[in-house]
Parts: C-alpha cells; structure tokens; sequence
C-alpha cells in the first residue's frame, strides 16, 4: 500500500507541475487516505505480532 501511496503522490506532483491542479490535488487526499490506512494497518500488524512472539516465548 505504500508503493501505490508513493505512485499517486509522484503521479500528482507531475500533474501540479503540469498545471493541473484539480486532479493533483484529488490525487493527493487519495494518497494521504492510502498512506494512513497502510500505517494504521502496519501498526495493528506489528502489535498483533508483538503479543503472538511474547505468548510464544511463555509457552517455550
């Protein structure tokens, strides 16, 4: 997901310098909407893992 939220942002600065703005600007929310929910997900993915390595390590 942080590859696509890369693309767009690269994509819309190519439009903004190109002149247009609209679609620059609508590429840019997508990419920040992109980015957020790769973070929030690789976050919840770390913990989740965090609290499966340490359950493991009682059991060892």
């Amino acid at each position: 997901m942080y590859g696509w939220a890369i693309t767009l942002a690269i994509i819309a600065l190519i439009a903004a310098v190109l002149g247009f703005g609209g679609i620059a600007g609508a590429l840019v929310d997508i990419a920040i909407i992109i980015f957020v929910l790769a973070l929030i997900g690789s976050l919840i993915l770390f913990v989740l893992g965090w609290k499966a390595a340490k359950g493991l390590g009682k059991r060892l």
